[in-house]
């Protein structure tokens, strides 16, 4: 059995639309001797097992279609879902989406790795939800070479956190969370000529060139990403 950062089996839940994709999958990571605890098409019915069974990892799509109902369910709701009330449990898109500002939006959300559907194999999914579970983030190089980010930036270690002040980790924490300036300054009670401040000491310590950058940065580092009412 393939054991988690506790000595543990991986258990793992599953949000896949496609039944035959989501069967497939759910015999590749048991036979990679994980625990698959729950096997869901919908968000609903997903949710709620994952508050029943407790996994380590789930494993989420993006873009749920359901026979004889107009329109699509958006995997990112389960993603901030999961993010706001069940933060233990790490999530996993696997998503046939390859822009780079869907990426991004998921990294905000809540996700903790990213992969195309569209372009791995077995082996590929099997070892993102090991790494997922051992606490890594998993963002594929195509995908941050697509987004111009640089590799080292983003696999810099946690303790880059320490060149920032408790108020600039504040702020990276916001930016992480999808939030514009106006609204970091209300929930801080600064000014937003303050926000920008603080933003442009953030970027020279650590050095990506844009917003998007700083935010995929962000949650490559772990940084606490707070609840936005």
């Amino acid at each position: 059995m393939e054991p988690n950062s506790t000595g543990r089996e991986i258990r793992v839940a599953l949000l896949e639309d496609q039944q035959v994709f989501r069967e497939s999958l759910v015999a590749l990571l048991e036979g990679a001797g994980m625990k698959v605890v729950a096997r869901c098409a919908e968000t609903g019915t997903f949710l709620s097992n994952v508050r029943a069974a407790a996994p380590d990892v789930a494993v989420v799509d993006l873009r749920l279609e359901h026979v004889g109902r107009e329109g699509t369910e958006d995997g990112l709701s389960a993603l901030k879902y999961l993010h706001d009330f069940h933060p233990r449990v790490r999530a996993l898109v696997l998503s046939g989406y390859q822009a780079p500002d869907m990426v991004e939006r998921c990294f905000q959300a809540g996700a903790a790795g990213y992969l195309c559907k569209l372009n791995v194999g077995c082996d590929d999914v099997v070892r993102a939800v090991e790494r997922v579970a051992r606490g890594e983030r998993l963002l594929p190089a195509d995908m941050l070479q697509a987004n111009a980010i640089p590799l080292d930036n983003l696999h810099m270690p946690a303790s880059a956190l320490s060149r920032l002040t408790l108020r600039e980790r504040e702020v990276l924490g916001y930016v992480a969370a999808g939030a514009d300036n106006l609204k970091i300054a209300a929930h801080l009670g600064i000014t937003e000529r303050t926000v920008k401040a603080h933003l442009t000491s953030i970027y020279r310590k650590l050095g990506p060139e844009n917003r998007a950058q700083l935010a995929v940065l962000a949650c490559e580092l772990g940084v606490t990403r707070p609840v936005l009412a």
